[in-house]
């Protein structure tokens, strides 16, 4: 059978039925978050244990990236987040980038640039929903997408369904009802009822109905994301289990854990009822590393020791995941490979596996059906040995955070470069490369080599021993970059060695305050993080701030940090003028009648050229005059802003906050 996509031709193998395929991706779900590796003494996964059972478990698998948009978008095209420009998860903010730009500053402290990323997946791009839907497969999407809203949603890339249709990083509101979901509402015959729980029965009650199928059932957890709230009877459960001296100890992630393993239970449960197991093929993976920066019962959610780091960072807690493929009479039961796979190598796989012809784009990834299969050769070559990469060019300020950077694994090697990372520049041979003499100084890039199998926790950097597999894979990642047509950091001119301290790489700049848990009452829920009575009533938002010397000085460890402050009663003409140093570009959002006019917000943008003291003036967006809520966001540039005053001119009149 011939089926045309878009100008694209493939051809279906004809199959008495086409086998149904389920892809669980769980978000921030860490490679020692479940009991797949050993590496857990507290969660409990049961039902992963028995998808693992029924199918082959990967010991090295790997995200396409640290953070979560840039994996999604690799899972669903085959293509790289450096191709796609889609490499940090800001999918959900307002403005409309569709093309990766670089960045020619930095602020002084800055050896390299980092690239303005895109913030919506592009619909050009062929979508794994879309071969599968001109192939003949229902297709639906439950869960999490955080790769735009419309026009950019699940139902302008190739799925039928999309429940709850949400665009956001995370639940609405929180995990156990009532949630915030403008067209999602809870069963009100369930008291206290887990997104997951309502998520998994949505996503049954779909099956149901396309049991004669065949279908794509894309089921993207919220789970174990942020906001960190659970059910209370489980959170209890494991506060008496929790043991102070192991490195997992987070009583309310646990049950986190425990509620996203339960709707895998509940979607395996419903496979058998319907008698839909035997030719289902089911995906299980998480999206990057887990959360170990922010703050849950006076602790970390989670510890992915014995990997370094964890999600926002490049070293192998970030990126190496759990997962398993089940594909029953195909893919051999209780059975584990130590060959890497990463997120863009599904796509291929699965359309191999189901006799349809790749689309006509280009493929970051390849098929690893001879592994699914157990037909691959010996795991010391072949697959076994070629390179993956990933393209992180950002600097979160998280635990063991590197400069922007990209790596290679190939075998047990991996190197990372980190862009122009090195704090002494070199001078060009000029007469000997034909170089005039206004060419400037280069800064080299720098590298960190790891022997992986020595050494999991990567703690040895043999760069300077082995400067030869340096080269080697250092090459890749050239031709790597070069393919995927990435954009890179740039060499920062205005870096300041004065500025830049290595000591503190690596080390968190501020961890994020706990955020109030939505499951406790008003009477019992902590105080709000972002109250500071310093701040003359803006609360902070994905940053924190404090007055020192009359400036408020602002630490930023979100990609959208913003302050807030009820502006009460503007009207046309309004302005918001400030004193600020900072670098790069951000906006200000007026939202009329509150935050319930968050989804459409009026946002005007400024742009800050130099990270230098200056003042700036915003119009503000007021139609008439109105009520309403100022945000003003700051540039991610720099991971801390200064603010000495900021001053509103109502319309009316005007109002002044000096720190």
């Amino acid at each position: 059978m011939l089926v045309s996509l878009f100008s694209v031709s493939f051809v279906v193998a004809n199959e008495p039925r086409s086998p149904n395929v389920l892809f669980i991706l769980a978000d921030d779900l860490g490679w020692a978050d479940t009991t797949l590796y050993g590496h857990t003494k507290l969660y409990r996964t049961p039902n992963i244990e028995r998808l693992a059972s029924r199918g082959l478990t990967f010991t090295h698998a790997y995200s396409a990236s640290p953070l979560c948009s840039p994996t999604r978008s690799a899972i669903l095209t085959g293509l790289s987040p450096a191709r796609t420009g889609v490499t940090t998860p800001n999918c959900h903010l307002p403005q409309v980038v569709l093309k990766a730009t670089a960045r020619t500053t930095a602020a002084p402290d800055q050896m390299a640039t980092v690239p303005e990323p895109v913030t919506r997946l592009l619909t050009d791009y062929i979508t794994l929903a879309e071969v599968l839907q001109s192939a003949g497969y229902a297709t639906g999407h439950f869960g999490k997408w955080h790769l735009g809203s419309d026009p950019y949603s699940p139902l302008q890339q190739g799925f039928e369904s999309d429940i709850p249709h949400h665009s956001g990083p995370g639940p609405a509101g929180s995990y156990v009802a009532p949630w915030k979901f403008p067209d999602f509402d809870h069963d009100p015959n369930v008291p206290d009822q887990h997104i997951e729980d309502r998520m998994a029965s949505e996503a049954v009650q779909w099956m149901r109905e396309h049991r004669d199928g065949p279908f794509f059932l894309n089921y993207w957890m919220f789970s174990v994301h942020a906001p960190f709230d659970a059910k209370r009877q489980l959170i209890e459960k494991y506060r008496q289990l929790v043991d102070p001296m192991n490195p997992q100890h987070c009583p309310t992630y646990a049950a986190m854990v425990e509620s996203m393993d339960d709707a895998v239970g509940t979607l395996l449960n419903a496979l058998d009822e319907l008698g839909l197991s035997e030719n289902t093929i089911i995906v299980f993976t998480s999206d990057n590393g887990g959360n170990m920066y922010s703050q849950v019962d006076d602790t970390v959610p989670t510890s992915n020791a014995p990997l370094r780091g964890g999600k926002a960072c490049m070293y192998e807690g970030g990126t190496r995941v759990p997962c398993v493929v089940v594909w029953p009479n195909h893919v051999e039961a209780q059975s584990r490979t130590d060959i890497p796979i990463q997120s863009e190598d599904f796509m291929p796989t699965l359309l191999e596996g189901l006799g349809i012809e790749a689309p006509n784009q280009a493929q970051d990834g390849c098929s690893l059906l001879s592994v699914w299969t157990n037909q691959a050769e010996a795991p010391t070559g072949g697959l076994a040995q070629r390179p993956l990469f990933q393209f992180f060019p950002h600097a979160p300020a998280v635990p063991d955070w590197l400069p922007p950077c990209v790596s290679v694994h190939r075998g047990d090697w991996k190197l990372i470069r980190i862009f122009h990372g090195s704090p002494t520049a070199t001078e060009p041979d000029r007469e000997g490369a034909g170089l005039s003499n206004d060419i400037s100084i280069r800064r080299p890039h720098r590298y960190l080599l790891y022997n992986l199998k020595d050494d999991l926790e990567e703690r040895y950097n043999l760069a300077d021993q082995y400067p030869q597999i340096v080269h080697e894979l250092d090459a890749l990642i050239e031709d790597f970059l070069d393919t995927t047509q990435a954009v890179v950091p740039l060499e920062n001119p205005k870096f300041d060695a004065k500025e830049y301290h290595a000591e503190l790489e690596g080390v968190a700049k501020l961890k994020p305050s706990k955020p109030p848990n939505p499951s406790t009452s008003s009477a019992t829920a902590s105080k709000d993080p972002g109250d500071n009575p310093a701040m003359q009533g803006w609360k902070t938002r994905g940053c924190q701030a404090t007055v020192r010397d009359g400036v408020a000085v602002v630490m930023l460890n979100s990609t959208t940090p913003f302050l807030g402050v009820t502006a009460g009663r503007l009207a046309p003409g309004a302005t918001l003028k400030f004193r600020i140093q900072s670098s790069g570009k951000s906006r200000v959002d007026w939202l009329p009648g509150g935050t319930g006019s968050a989804k459409n917000p009026r946002s005007t943008d400024y742009h800050l050229e130099t990270n230098q003291w200056q003042e700036v003036s915003v119009s503000i967006d007021v139609k008439e005059p109105e009520n309403g809520i100022l945000r003003l966001y700051l540039p991610t540039e720099t991971t801390q802003t200064e603010i000495d005053w900021i001053e509103l001119k109502t319309g009316n009149g005007s109002r002044r906050w000096d720190f």
